[in-house]
């Protein structure tokens, strides 16, 4: 079965080769473009088909010699890292070749408000933003502030691939530390949560005018004072969800309600999302997906300077480095869980 599996991932991959080699291809981008990624997508399932079929002519050479030559002991110590390495790479090949999340190639629209801890929860919170943006740009994503004041944080990241890294942010973030106020020392702990959201086009959430119940006023500043003497600000409310956006950043109202739009859509397509994952959880029995955003996900301990990710037990010591946005080895981590995941529920499904 696996051979099969690796005949047909070597003859996908020289077909999407031969399309990004094809004058027709490359002339229209759509195609190419869609080429391109499918190309990058198998990239690693076809270099672990390569590897594969050597490891399988080196135990087949190891037979051979030693079937020859008697029990030679450097063949046979050959033939059992061949066989090893051979179940290895099966492994790997499944787990590069299983389904990828639909919405992973999509932007994202990510929400930061404080949670328990009172001021510094706030402070928290804009630690969190700077994290993330920061991660954000080391990946080469770009980020686009939504809406930032009060200790809460609305903003876009944008990027080929944004929510398969961003994804794994969405939860309630934990920090154990000395809040710079607290004069006798105590170590407090307080918490911000994080909404990542998958950016939805148009097409995919269809909201409806008589849906929607849009306010306008006047933008305000801290202590509530006016900054703007047209009624710039929007407030959107979706009737049936209940959801409520409100949008003042820009001086256009326009923009302003573009804005609030875009995150309007993304709460409807996440609701759905996520009321899809809770029937499929239903059937099965058991929970798929993760998005109950009230559970702890991770823990920041400053006297220790460590990181705790919950949900695949993960501890790592340099708390430091994540919190200038250093979250590569968290995300590969997640990413290898999701896979595995995603395998299990494809042989138990």
């Amino acid at each position: 079965m696996i051979d099969d599996l690796v005949n047909q991932i070597e003859a996908r991959f020289g077909e999407l080769e031969g399309e990004l080699q094809d004058p027709a291809v490359i002339g229209d981008r759509q195609r190419f473009t869609a080429a391109s990624r499918a190309y990058s997508e198998l990239e690693p399932a076809a270099r672990l088909a390569a590897e594969y079929k050597h490891a399988v002519d080196d135990a087949a050479g190891a037979r051979e010699l030693l079937a020859e030559d008697g029990d030679d002991p450097e063949l046979r110590a050959l033939l059992e890292s061949s066989r090893t390495r051979i179940e290895q790479i099966e492994d790997e090949i499944r787990i590069a070749m299983v389904e990828r999340d639909p919405n992973d190639d999509k932007n994202v629209i990510v929400e930061i408000r404080p949670g328990v801890g009172g001021d510094e929860a706030s402070l928290w919170a804009g630690d969190l933003y700077r994290m993330l943006t920061r991660y954000a740009e080391r990946r080469g994503f770009t980020v686009e502030p939504l809406s930032i004041g009060d200790g809460t944080y609305t903003f876009a990241i944008k990027g080929d691939g944004a929510y398969s890294v961003f994804k794994f942010e969405g939860g309630t973030h934990r920090v154990q530390r000395v809040p710079e106020t607290e004069s006798q020392g105590r170590i407090h702990t307080s918490t911000a949560t994080v909404a990542v959201l998958p950016e939805a086009e148009d097409v995919e959430v269809e909201v409806e005018d008589n849906d929607l119940q849009i306010d306008v006023y006047r933008s305000s500043g801290p202590g509530g004072q006016s900054v703007n003497t047209t009624d710039s600000a929007v407030r959107i409310t979706h009737k049936p969800s209940g959801i409520v956006v409100s949008m003042q950043d820009e001086k256009s109202q326009l923009q302003n309600r573009e804005r609030a739009m875009r995150v309007l859509r993304a709460r409807l397509y996440d609701r759905a999302l996520a009321e899809q994952q809770a029937e499929v959880a239903a059937s099965r029995q058991a929970q798929v997906g993760t998005g109950d955003r009230a559970g702890k996900i991770r823990t920041y301990n400053f006297g220790e300077t460590r990181v705790k990710d919950h949900r695949i037990n993960l501890l790592v010591h340099n708390l430091d480095a994540i919190l200038m946005g250093d979250l590569d080895e968290l995300t590969a981590a997640l990413q290898d869980d999701e896979k595995r995941r995603r395998l299990e529920d494809a042989a138990t499904g």
